[in-house]
């Protein structure tokens, strides 16, 4: 294959085939520096073009033109009857067709060209792109047949020195492959080191030290070879010279920079300012700027260098179009051998100088330019499809289309260029009748370059507005007790529709019954009488609707309050109030409280309380209701207390009404318990020995004034029944006989009973003395009263049996002494008194069980637990053994009369068991009230001996108290102080006072008087 076979083969590759009735695109490669008339390619045959009329079937004559500008020197040729392309003389050059191109081997140099097919029947327009591949027809040359390059003496071995590179204008393989050194006399050798852009910069090695004083000056010979068919080379002189030193080299502060400047920049603008430094001083540190030899010469002649200052400038206008791209090779050289290199990228930016295209297409047909829609159309309706354009690049092309103002229409996106044009929201015909807006697409360049258009767009009325309320909510107020008929308010809507679509009618809704509405006008009235009471609101609803079809309606509520009269008394919650209180309440404490209502509202329901017939026991709250005692209660003294209270309104007039208050004291248990009998506290009994188990032998008795559980009484024996010869029934107080006596038993028995009431929380209690005197007789009532005298110095806790037994085996000695002197008459004697005294105790029996109640029963004990059961179904015999034994009064200055001094105590034990401590100074004294019976004047006794008794204004100790009850003339013993339940409690007699003794017993000491006594510790 020849080389013109090679160059049509090459021309026949397939080109992109465009529209035959429009255009059409070849595209042959050649080689350059083709001799002439060397054909390129045929286009009938590239493009399979048919010389024969499709319509008559006869061959065409058909004509082939190159378009080209007057002037111009073609490069290749067109035959008009064959359509072949061939070369002209006029060689083609790659390196000058391309000037100023990068010579890498990927970018292309291309030429294109146009021919036209004629004539017009046939016309068409062919693109021809025809390009240009490399031959090496350069050879490679460097920038100076003479290399000059000096280096200092003090150079290390292997230091490297840059050579100034070679050029070749031809590419890839064709361009600089090679470097040789030739004669380097083993002082110097040349290494290559290949730049990241692929460019071969030669380097000359230092082998050995250098001494300027033995050789200045090293002549050699570098040859370059590039890698082409046939292989061209070519040599310079390199002359080393070897300088004194200087050893610092200018620096560049960047080695790569990359700037960028607007292809619109003027000339003289600064591009860059390149700065190197230089660690020498002098001369060697003087930094002189020049271009490298591999800049292109047009790259030279765009930009200027500053060899003193490093400032590269624009010296001619900047066409993007032409070059985008510039790369400056800058060397700094302070006079050594060895210049700073610096390489620099300049970006010629684009200038927005296209302003964007706005293609406007309507969906929605315009009439004379103006769209029209219905109100009733849709959201997103669409008009139109806009696309926009930008002829310039990157940031300059990027166009944005918005709408001018705010409108009810917006551009939706569907491509990058290209909106649709729609509704954004329900169109208002009553709201605006016509559109007239603009739509702006703006690029992004600086400045911003804009194109708008003009939209317009006109509305059609539809019938889409219902009435309307100038008050969605309509609030009226009326009196209650209104006529019927009165008028209220008249109710109004607006139609913004016209015609029959604004006429109106009115009508209430549900909830309306006592309202009239006129269906025309709007006039509500009053159809009924209102009574806030019943209801105070009526919420309903107004419908407007228009004449329009459909008809179209709207509603507003109305809240009509009836407003307050003052026709309701006010009412209490019950007519007559009872409250319950406790007896001792304090002064002032909440009683209870009145409830009133009153059906009104505002003031004519404020009601205000008053009580009417009250003697200020009590205090009302006129407002709260609140009832609070102006006394101290007392149940004993008034159990209930009853008045009545008035409510009266604050209405105009006044309205009013009353309710009854009773006010019911309820019992406290602050009464002990007041012995009836015995009645005297140095009385005694006579228990003969043939008294049988289960007699009754004494029994006491005593009253409680409180009430329910406080008087409930209960009797237990405490002391003095060690033997357990008694017992006494805890309910009524009967002493009986547990055990037949025996002679061991005569003697005076002294029994302790304490009598308790059942009262909560505190029980309060009293002690008695018992006396029972053991024997056949009561011979000596005085020895008797004596005993009895005597005991009072015996604690409580004690048995007197001990202490009496030798007064009684004495009286027996003296009667057996009195016998065996054979004193007959005395023995006469005696039998006759004990005679009569026995019948007259037998009388005296017979009286006292005439006073006697029910059955007495002595405490359970564990050890007769059986025996006590039986003895409780038995009946007390009708004779009782229980006798009085009553001696006439003696004289003054008889013993009988002298002032007992005892202590009357109770051990420790006995105290923690049935005697509770009593803390006198948390309870407040009470006393008897005026009215409260005294029990005292009912009952007297012939005993001879006086009754202990407290005086009224004796004082209370503060620390250790005892109770000690007012008794009558000759009445028992008594005193109280928590016994058996370990609670304490106080006495309301004003004649009392307490004191329990810290050692657990009760003392007394001092005279004991007639009618009142004294215990003081």
């Amino acid at each position: 294959m020849d080389l013109r076979d090679f160059y049509l083969l090459a021309a026949l590759i397939a080109c992109l085939r465009l529209d035959s009735a429009v255009a059409q695109e070849l595209i042959y490669t050649i080689r350059e520096e083709l001799p002439e008339n060397v054909p390129i390619g045929n286009i009938p045959k590239d493009l399979n073009i048919s010389h024969i009329n499709a319509a008559t079937g006869t061959s065409a004559s058909l004509v082939y033109r190159l378009v080209s500008k007057a002037g111009d020197a073609p490069l290749v040729k067109v035959s008009s009857t064959t359509g072949e392309i061939f070369t002209t003389s006029n060689r083609i050059d790659r390196e000058k067709l391309c000037a100023g191109a990068s010579y890498a081997e990927e970018n292309e140099c291309f030429f294109e060209l146009e021919v036209v097919i004629l004539p017009n029947d046939f016309f068409r327009l062919i693109k021809i792109k025809i390009i240009v591949k490399d031959t090496n027809d350069n050879a490679p040359m460097f920038p100076s047949p003479v290399i000059n390059i000096s280096i200092p003496e003090n150079t290390l071995i292997n230091s490297r020195f840059p050579i100034p590179s070679a050029t070749d204008p031809d590419t890839g393989f064709n361009g600089v492959q090679h470097y040789e050194l030739l004669n380097g006399q083993s002082v110097f050798g040349l290494d290559i080191v290949e730049t990241p852009e692929g460019e071969k910069w030669p380097q000359l090695i230092v082998q050995q030290n250098l001494d300027r004083e033995q050789k200045d000056t090293y002549v050699m010979k570098i040859k370059v070879e590039d890698g082409g068919t046939p292989q061209k080379s070519s040599t310079a002189i390199l002359q080393v010279t070897v300088s004194d030193v200087n050893d610092n080299r200018p620096v560049f502060k960047e080695s790569q920079v990359e700037v960028h400047i607007p292809e619109n920049a003027p000339v003289g603008t600064s591009v860059i300012q390149l700065h190197a430094t230089d660690a020498d001083i002098g001369s060697n540190a003087e930094i002189r700027y020049i271009f490298g030899a591999q800049v292109a010469p047009a790259t030279k002649r765009f930009f200027a260098l500053n060899n003193t200052t490093g400032l590269i400038t624009v010296q001619r206008s900047l066409d993007r179009e032409e070059t985008a791209i510039h790369k400056v090779t800058v060397l700094a050289s302070d006079g050594s051998s060895t210049p700073a290199r610096a390489t620099v990228t300049i970006n010629v930016t684009d200038v927005n100088d296209n302003p964007p295209n706005i293609d406007l297409r309507y969906i929605i047909s315009p009439i004379n330019g103006t769209v029209y829609l219905s109100e009733k159309d849709p959201v997103n309706t669409k008009i139109a499809l806009i696309t926009v354009s930008d002829k310039d690049t990157d940031v300059n092309g990027k166009v944005i289309c918005f709408i001018e103002r705010e409108v009810p229409f917006h551009l939706k996106a569907v491509y990058d260029n290209q909106y649709l044009l729609e509704t954004s929201s329900l169109l208002d015909y009553e709201g605006t009748k016509e559109f007239s807006f603009k739509i702006v697409a703006s690029d992004s360049g600086k400045p911003s370059l804009n194109q708008t258009a003009l939209v317009r767009v006109k509305l059609e009325d539809e019938n889409d507005n219902p009435p309307i309320f100038s008050q969605p909510v309509i609030e009226l107020s009326v009196s209650e007790n209104n006529r019927r008929g009165l008028y209220l308010t008249t109710i109004s809507a607006t139609d913004e529709d016209s015609g029959k679509n604004a006429d109106i009618v009115y009508q209430l809704g549900p909830n309306a019954s006592f309202f009239d509405l006129d269906r025309k006008t709007g006039v509500l009235t009053a159809s009924r009488v209102f009574d806030r009471e019943e209801q105070e609101r009526f919420i309903f609803t107004v419908t407007a609707r228009d004449n329009g079809t459909p008809p179209l309606q709207s509603q507003a509520a109305v809240i009509v309050t009836v407003l307050d009269e003052n026709d309701n008394s006010p009412k209490f919650t019950h007519n007559h109030f009872q409250f319950f209180v406790s007896e001792n309440l304090p002064k002032y404490s909440t009683v209870g409280v009145i409830t009133v209502t009153d059906a009104d509202a505002g003031e004519n329901k404020a009601v205000t309380l008053s009580i009417l017939n009250d003697n200020e026991n009590f205090v009302l709250d006129p407002f709260s209701g609140v009832i609070k005692s102006n006394v101290s209660f007392d149940r004993e003294q008034q159990s209930s207390y009853t008045f009545d209270v008035k409510a009266v309104d604050g209405g105009q007039p006044p309205r009013s009404s009353t309710a009854k208050v009773t006010i019911n004291v309820m019992d406290v248990n602050d009464n002990s318990p007041v012995v009836i009998y015995p009645p005297s506290n140095t009385s005694f009994k006579l228990v003969p020995l043939s008294a049988i188990p289960g007699s009754v032998v004494a029994e006491v008795f005593a009253v409680d004034i409180d009430t329910g559980m406080n008087a409930e009484l209960k009797y237990t024996i405490v002391s003095g029944n060690s033997k357990g010869l008694f017992r006494i029934d805890p309910v009524t107080g009967n002493i009986t006989l547990e055990e037949k006596p025996n002679p061991s038993d005569v003697g005076l028995h002294r029994l302790v009973v304490n009598i308790s009431d059942l009262g909560y929380p505190k029980s309060l209690h009293t002690l008695v003395l018992v006396f029972l005197y053991v024997n056949d007789t009561a011979g000596n009532a005085s020895h008797i009263y004596d005993l009895i005298r005597r005991t009072m110095e015996t604690p409580l806790d004690r048995n007197i049996g001990d202490s009496s037994q030798p007064y009684q085996n004495e009286d027996y000695l003296t009667i057996m002494i009195a016998i065996v002197a054979g004193a007959m008459v005395v023995i006469v004697v005696i039998f006759v008194t004990v005679l009569v005294r026995c019948r007259h105790a037998s009388r005296f029996k017979a009286a006292q069980r005439s006073k006697q109640g029910a059955e007495w029963m002595s405490p359970n004990q564990e050890n007769k637990q059986n025996k006590k059961k039986k003895r409780k179904k038995r009946k007390s015999p009708k004779s009782s053994l229980l006798n009085f034994v009553t001696i006439e009064e003696s004289k003054p200055d008889d013993a009988v009369h002298e002032p007992i001094n005892g202590t009357i105590s109770l051990p420790a034990e006995l105290e923690e068991q049935s005697i509770g401590r009593f803390d006198w100074g948390t309870a407040p004294p009470t006393t008897f009230k005026p009215n409260s019976p005294d029990l005292a004047k009912h009952y007297k006794s012939a005993s001879p001996q006086s009754a202990f008794h407290l005086k009224p204004d004796t004082p209370v100790s503060v620390k250790k108290h005892h109770v000690i009850q007012e008794l009558p003339l000759d009445n028992t013993f008594v005193g109280g102080c928590d016994t058996l339940s370990k609670r304490s409690s106080t006495s309301s007699d004003h004649f009392s006072a307490s004191e329990c003794s810290s050692q657990g017993g009760f003392k007394t000491k001092g005279p004991l008087h007639t009618r009142q006594g004294l215990l003081k510790t």
